[in-house]
């Protein structure tokens, strides 16, 4: 086999910026990445979700632009090579810079960016707080 070709199946890095969702549709006030591109698991953004709308308290609306839909496979411990690809064990988000992660809309300004810090502290990704008047 040539490197070449050996080389594409690797996983290889996410290089880049985001090419979508990085503006905010749904709500003022966002949490955007700013970190490489990295995975961010299903644990992870409900933990982020919960902490947020415990501290609004239910008052106004967070929404979650990402959503989990790659698999990550694993094979079981003590296993012997081949025999094929592991079974699906959890699903990520692959979030690039730039990307929105949370909104929030329906609550002042002081709430959702403490509410965002809270979510932030949840993922394992460096995030920024925005605002809808800063893109206009």
């Amino acid at each position: 086999m040539s490197k070449k070709k050996y080389l594409k199946r690797q996983k290889g890095r996410m290089k880049g910026y985001a090419k979508r969702g990085y503006r905010l549709n749904f709500g003022l006030y966002g949490l955007q990445s700013i970190d490489k591109a990295k995975y961010i698991t299903e644990k992870q953004i409900e933990a982020a979700r919960v902490a947020g709308t415990r501290y609004m308290k239910r008052e106004g609306n967070l929404y979650i632009n990402i959503n989990p839909d790659k698999p990550i496979t694993k094979k079981p411990q003590e296993v012997r090579m081949g025999k094929g690809k592991g079974n699906v064990e959890y699903y990520v988000a692959v979030v690039k810079p730039g990307r929105i992660l949370f909104e929030i809309s329906g609550v002042s300004e002081e709430i959702a960016k403490e509410a965002l810090r809270l979510c932030s502290q949840k993922l394992p990704v460096k995030t920024k707080y925005i605002v809808y008047n800063d893109f206009f």
